[in-house]
C-alpha cells in the first residue's frame, strides 16, 4: 500500500498519542478536519487503523494502530535509519562532529 507523507505522519501520530478521535488527530496533525476524516479512511481501508466506539460517548469513535500498521511504520522507521546511517557514514568526521553539537543543542532546546 502506498502513503504520502501526511498518511504515514497521521498513522506515526496515532501511534504515538492514540488512541485518538479523528478531530483530536486533526489537531495534532495541524489539519482540517475534512482532511484528517479522508487521511483515515484511507488509512482503514489499508487496514493500518481501526476505529471503535468511544467507551466515553457512544456517538464518537476512536482510532487505534493495527498491528499491520505498527509493523509498516516499523519497516519505515527501519529504512529511513539505514539511509541516515548510511549518509553520517559518509560525512568527514568534522561534519559529524557539527551535527552531534547541533543534536545536543536542539535537545537542550526541547528539554
Amino acid at each position: 500500500m502506498d502513503l504520502g507523507p501526511s498518511q504515514v505522519a497521521a498513522l506515526a501520530s496515532v501511534e504515538r498519542h492514540g488512541p485518538l478521535s479523528p478531530s483530536e488527530l486533526a489537531k495534532v496533525e495541524r489539519i482540517k478536519r475534512p482532511t484528517a476524516t479522508r487521511i483515515v479512511r484511507h488509512l482503514e481501508e489499508g487496514g493500518l487503523v481501526e476505529r471503535v466506539r468511544d467507551p466515553g460517548d457512544g456517538r464518537a469513535s476512536i482510532l487505534t494502530v493495527t498491528p499491520k500498521g505498527r509493523s509498516l511504520l516499523k519497516r519505515l522507521r527501519e529504512r529511513k535509519t539505514a539511509y541516515l546511517a548510511t549518509r553520517l557514514a559518509a560525512l568527514d568526521p568534522e561534519d559529524r562532529r557539527t551535527l552531534e553539537r547541533a543534536a545536543e543543542l536542539l535537545e537542550g532546546m526541547f528539554e
